[in-house]
């Protein structure tokens, strides 16, 4: 769109944000998480794209309603007095009834009340392999102790072992790896003159930073569960094969970049029978 027409909310808006509130709207009964990491991330490239700053506050109003209605459903039906996650209130029970909506009720109950009673099974052994680990070398390579007792030691948290095994930097390296990876899909948004490209590149760029700071988070407990990988880390299969998959996206609007700017070479045609190049003798 030219940018008269981006800032315009019918013919530039609308056909944007269609799209990705129905793929939203689609993938968040399912999976909550790659819906919010999908919106965010399109909010994200709209910036970028310099659409209008009240359309996309208007979406992120739109987006909050659901967010404040899991946050309200929270409030209301947790038991203070519940000793274990047997005891429930007849509202929780009944909200537990709705699909996965008692799910997302409960992870937030878990990260906003974990204090008060005890703290989920999975963050306290994620806590556990993060003290273990310490501030320099850690326990060493394959020396951790929790990955036998925390659920999902090599998807979900496989962070809190890594942290366990190679201590705080080892952390850190790792988030310094991502950060170098953005920083270089940045660049080729710069650089590519066309505007396909250059966001194609620089949306899966967000997509896979945006998730591992999600897996972080929760590994550290900022944030609730979401059972978000990390890139390039965690066991996975489908993950591992969209992240594949997106950095061979990457990696080709990287290369026809450079082909443009001349510091690689256009492939040189191989000359057939029925097409000899002019002056070769056949």
């Amino acid at each position: 769109f030219k940018q008269e027409v981006i800032k315009d909310f019918k013919k530039g808006f609308l056909p944007v944000v269609t799209p990705v509130l129905i793929i939203c709207a689609l993938i968040m009964p399912a999976n909550l998480s790659n819906a919010l990491l999908t919106g965010a991330t399109s909010l994200l490239l709209m910036f970028i794209g310099r659409v209008s700053l009240k359309h996309i506050f208007l979406v992120i109003l739109v987006a909050m309603i659901p967010v404040c209605l899991i946050v309200s459903v929270a409030i209301l039906t947790h038991d203070g007095n519940a000793k274990s996650d047997v005891v429930k209130t007849g509202k929780m029970e009944e909200a537990k009834s709705i699909g996965r909506f008692g799910t997302w009720v409960k992870r937030v109950q878990d990260f906003m009340y974990a204090s008060d009673k005890e703290t989920p099974y999975q963050v306290q052994q994620a806590k556990i392999a993060i003290s273990n680990g310490g501030m320099l070398m850690g326990l060493g390579p394959g020396n951790s102790r929790q990955r036998n007792f925390l659920p999902q030691a090599y998807n979900d948290f496989i962070y809190s072992i890594i942290i366990e095994e190679y201590g705080l930097l080892g952390g850190a390296f790792i988030i310094f790896i991502y950060l170098v990876f953005l920083f270089r899909c940045i660049r080729i948004f710069r650089k590519c003159p066309y505007a396909f490209g250059a966001f194609l590149a620089l949306g899966l760029s967000f997509t896979l930073v945006i998730q591992a700071v999600a897996n972080m988070a929760v590994n550290v407990n900022l944030v609730p569960v979401t059972g978000v990988t990390l890139p390039l880390v965690s066991m996975g299969g489908s993950s591992f094969l969209f992240t594949c998959c997106a950095i061979g996206l990457i990696l080709s609007v990287a290369r026809n970049v450079e082909q443009m700017e001349g510091k690689e070479p256009a492939p040189i045609p191989i000359p057939t029978m029925g097409n000899p190049e002019p002056g070769v003798m056949v």
